[in-house]
């Protein structure tokens, strides 16, 4: 904004600048014209009353030495002749025989003036030619051609110009600078305002937003501090509330648990089910607790993220893979699938830590693992590129990381991939499980990834199947020496957590 509000003023500057200063050039330049040609006719009236004077007289001896000191004076040539077109004195090397001047001769015996017409400029060069009859009334008794050097005139025109050209500029200068002080009056308020109602809507404290500018911003600042204040003290409460809630009831569930397990080994074989059931919930309960502080985490984070720059961060990517599928291998073996990595990349430097790549990657082989049903062949794959097919390779440097998981399993429809992600969601044929997940995991790792700037894409797998692919941008520093630790600590799940498939699809 303060970029337009400036170019439209300094537009309306040059205008007025210009409307100002054109008129000027041009009238500098018609003044000293005129002056020349003032100057010039009155010399020419002189030897033209000289030239009547002789014409009476018979003696044109004067005309004729006046003429040769005129032009050693000066360097301007004189022609003067007389009504019968003799030649009474010539200077300078310019001839009556001149058709230019033959031409003017002819004019001024018909009693015509002939002064030049056009105003000088600071580029006009060379001679301007001036005629006048000698005589008085309607009497011609000769003629007088002068040939008059602009060069003069012209330079003193260039220095005008020169004079009201700084002077524009200067004119110019403080008009922006005056500008670019008033738009930053009236913007910088705005540009505060901008930021804290970016930090709002990342769920973050805004900075309180300095009132200044124009009155009516200044009460514009007041009550968004006003509204951030309330805003930001409900989402604090939400979050805090979601965080506690999930902390908080992690002890009683424990005891409960201790007092389940007291209790199995008194209970009679007919309460075996519901034993079972007690203790499957139990641990259904447990998971969405711990998935619900992991997704209140990454989203807090990702909104810290949106609007900080964050600490610059990376790890091997292709190192991350390598660890996940060791790790996860043979979750994926009592499962009755087979997981492979399909790449053995060299090391890509990816813009996030080891320890979120690697809770990215248990996510997304979690949910392949669980889904794709017994006899399924998964693949890992760890690529450059943003169009990075598994096992293909780009040149490095060539764009972002991309994690894709991919399954040969039922897959999802269409309608289904677009509602992958949502909170809590489920596939329909998963609804009924009760073991099948929180449907927190695919939202989770959305949140990480985008508070990296990166993105999840779902789509369905070819001939069936679902492809996960999980875009993370390419770090623009470090490298094989510069990064992180290959992978994150602990085993399966990589979450803090045991392991328990945490999302469905």
């Amino acid at each position: 904004m303060r970029t337009r509000v400036q170019a439209a003023l300094l537009l309306f500057v040059v205008i007025a600048v210009a409307a100002f200063a054109v008129p000027l050039l041009l009238f500098t330049a018609s003044d000293r014209t005129q002056q020349l040609v003032l100057a010039r006719s009155a010399d020419l009236d002189r030897f033209a009353a000289l030239m009547d004077q002789a014409a009476a007289t018979g003696d044109t001896s004067a005309v004729a030495a006046e003429a040769r000191r005129y032009t050693e004076l000066y360097g301007e040539p004189l022609v003067v002749t007389d009504t019968r077109r003799r030649t009474v004195v010539q200077t300078g090397g310019m001839r009556a025989a001149d058709p230019a001047v033959a031409r003017l001769l002819d004019a001024a015996l018909r009693n015509q003036t002939e002064h030049p017409s056009g105003a000088l400029r600071p580029w006009s060069r060379g001679s301007r030619m001036f005629a006048e009859p000698a005589g008085t009334g309607t009497r011609v008794s000769g003629a007088v051609v002068l040939r008059a050097s602009v060069g003069t005139a012209a330079d003193e025109i260039t220095r005008r110009w020169a004079a009201v050209l700084a002077g524009a500029a200067l004119v110019a200068v403080a008009c922006a600078v005056l500008a670019q002080a008033a738009t930053g009056w009236v913007v910088s308020p705005l540009r505060r305002l901008d930021r804290a109602v970016g930090q709002l809507a990342a769920g973050l404290p805004p900075e309180q937003t300095r009132a200044g500018g124009p009155p009516e911003l200044r009460q514009l600042a007041i009550g968004f501090n006003r509204m951030a204040r309330t805003v930001t003290a409900a989402l604090e409460q939400q979050r805090r509330l979601v965080a506690d809630t999930s902390h908080q009831m992690r002890n009683p569930m424990a005891a409960l648990r201790l007092r389940v397990d007291a209790l199995h080994t008194h209970l009679a074989p007919s309460g075996e089910r519901t034993y079972t059931g007690v203790t499957t919930e139990l641990d259904r309960l447990e998971t969405l607790l711990d998935d619900l502080l992991a997704l209140a985490t990454a989203e807090h984070r990702a909104g810290e993220l949106a609007v900080t720059d964050g600490p610059d961060v990376h790890c091997d990517a292709a190192a991350v893979a390598a660890d996940r599928h060791r790790l996860w291998e043979p979750v994926a073996e009592r499962a009755g699938a087979r997981l492979a990595l399909t790449s053995a990349a060299p090391p890509l430097p990816a813009a996030c830590t080891d320890r979120e790549l690697a809770q990215i990657a248990d996510i997304l082989l979690d949910n392949a693992i669980k889904y794709a049903g017994e006899g399924a062949e998964i693949s890992l794959d760890c690529a450059s590129g943003a169009g990075a097919e598994p096992g293909s390779r780009s040149e490095s440097g060539s764009g972002p990381v991309v994690l894709t998981v991919t399954d040969d399993g039922p897959g999802l429809g269409t309608d289904e991939l677009a509602l992958a992600t949502t909170r809590f969601w489920r596939a329909g044929h998963q609804r009924e499980n009760r073991t099948a997940g929180t449907g927190l995991g695919l939202a989770i790792a959305e949140q990480l990834l985008a508070g990296r700037g990166g993105r999840l894409e779902l789509t369905a797998a070819r001939p069936r199947g679902l492809r996960a692919r999980a875009v993370i941008p390419r770090a623009t520093k470090g490298g094989p020496d510069g990064i992180g630790g290959r992978g994150a600590p602990g085993g399966p799940g990589g979450t803090g957590r045991r392991h328990e498939p945490g999302e469905a699809r």
